[in-house]
């Protein structure tokens, strides 16, 4: 039997029976899946080959397919564990001894200590003009990007995540010397981590604080918090909805490739940012020794696993193709690949996504808004009667993109 006819053989998924009831919309603690052990890591020569994409509810074993709903916190953690290992680099869990958390007004500081090395987080959180506390939050990567007016209204406090805090690591600043970095300095055995491990680790360190704080402290509800960002920190908001499971709604705003994209659609396209092409202060620098070129179908996952690691929970992913860079056509491939897996449980109305051109990058225009309030209406302020099911918005894609090339029922 041919290579190919196997590996078409062993990415096919199988069969869910059941569809689980009662899903939960958001947790209380940063990963379900910690106690999980993690999958084995094989090189490269141990991985298999895998075209299309890869069936984001099958064991990393091959052994077959999860069954339940209850086994999905394992299997998240396989996910998981396989995007730290060959390209993020480790999030590290943190132990709430090692934190202080305090208010000084509306600023909130978090003292994060390893070792002998404290690293110290501050931003300040600006409370709504109506509704009453605890209040519902929404957490900027960088800053939030969606219009003012969008939630203008809206009871829903804001605070940024100053991602410079933890390590400078971007495209517009060539930091080489990771050592001088805040979050090297804690864990100087992660100095070869990508950016989104730390980001990530980051923003989990701010919630952790406003857990310790309480509402009473803090006149936050800690189990509606949102979190945006767009471009860069478009995959800096992505990344953090899927590793804290503690993050209600995620809306990732053109985060291109690298966020929602898929690595191994976007390597068929041209001018297009891919494994190849993209910011290497971002992702570990093995990725691409190892997958660069055509060993990019040797990755065991792909970015519609990392969308699918939201799930339960809701996600928005908003584009804008006429950013050609941004990889558009592949994010709405991996973003129907990941929606399966909401659909599978029933819960396909926390995902959607918007992708709408003719307007500049980052800047949401009009035709966006009622998409992103129908999910922030729903997943932060908890109005039920809204209906986000078909939220499914890609003129330049839908009936064009053949999805089956890449997508196996």
């Amino acid at each position: 039997m041919s290579k190919q006819i196997i590996s078409a053989l062993l990415c096919a998924p199988l069969c869910i029976n059941a569809v689980a009831q009662d899903i939960p919309a958001v947790y209380e603690v940063e990963n379900t899946g910690a106690h999980f052990s993690s999958p084995a890591m094989p090189n490269i020569d141990g991985l298999r080959y895998c075209q299309e994409l890869t069936d984001p509810l099958e064991w990393s074993d091959g052994s077959g397919r999860i069954a339940s709903f209850d086994e999905w916190a394992k299997r998240r953690n396989e996910i998981a564990n396989e995007i730290m290992h060959y390209e993020i680099g480790t999030k590290p869990a943190v132990n709430r001894e090692n934190i202080k958390a305090r208010m000084d007004g509306d600023t909130l500081y978090v003292d994060i200590t390893i070792g002998s090395n404290t690293l110290t987080l501050r931003t300040e959180i600006e409370y709504p003009v109506t509704g009453e506390a605890p209040y519902a939050l929404m957490i900027g990567t960088s800053h939030i990007s969606l219009p003012g007016d969008v939630m203008a209204d809206r009871p829903i406090a804001k605070l940024t995540f100053h991602e410079r805090q933890v390590n400078g690591y971007s495209q517009f600043r060539g930091d080489l010397d990771r050592k001088n970095y805040g979050f090297v300095k804690l864990y100087p055995d992660l100095i070869n981590n990508g950016a989104y491990s730390e980001w990530t680790w980051g923003v989990s360190r701010l919630i952790d604080a406003l857990q310790i704080l309480g509402p009473e402290v803090t006149r936050i509800d800690t189990k509606r918090i949102g979190v945006t960002g767009c471009s860069y920190a478009g995959k800096m908001a992505l990344f953090s909805g899927a590793f804290d499971e503690r993050i209600a709604l995620t809306i990732a705003q053109e985060p291109g490739g690298g966020g929602a994209a898929a690595w191994r659609v976007s390597h068929t396209m041209t001018e297009v940012e891919d494994l190849d092409r993209t910011d290497y202060h971002w992702f570990k620098e093995s990725l691409k020794e190892q997958f660069h070129g055509d060993s990019v179908y040797y990755l065991p996952y792909d970015h519609h696993e990392l969308c699918a690691m939201i799930f339960p929970r809701a996600l928005l992913v908003l584009g804008n193709p006429d950013y050609k860079w941004l990889a558009d056509g592949s994010a709405y491939v991996s973003v129907n690949a990941a929606r399966k897996v909401w659909e599978t449980f029933g819960v396909e109305d926390r995902i959607g996504y918007s992708i709408l051109a003719n307007h500049p990058h980052c800047q949401l225009p009009r035709e966006q808004y009622n998409e992103v309030m129908m999910f922030i209406d729903k997943f932060l302020l908890g109005k039920k009667d809204i209906d986000t099911q078909n939220v499914r918005i890609a003129p330049m894609f839908d009936g064009v993109t053949d999805l089956d090339k890449w997508i196996k029922e």
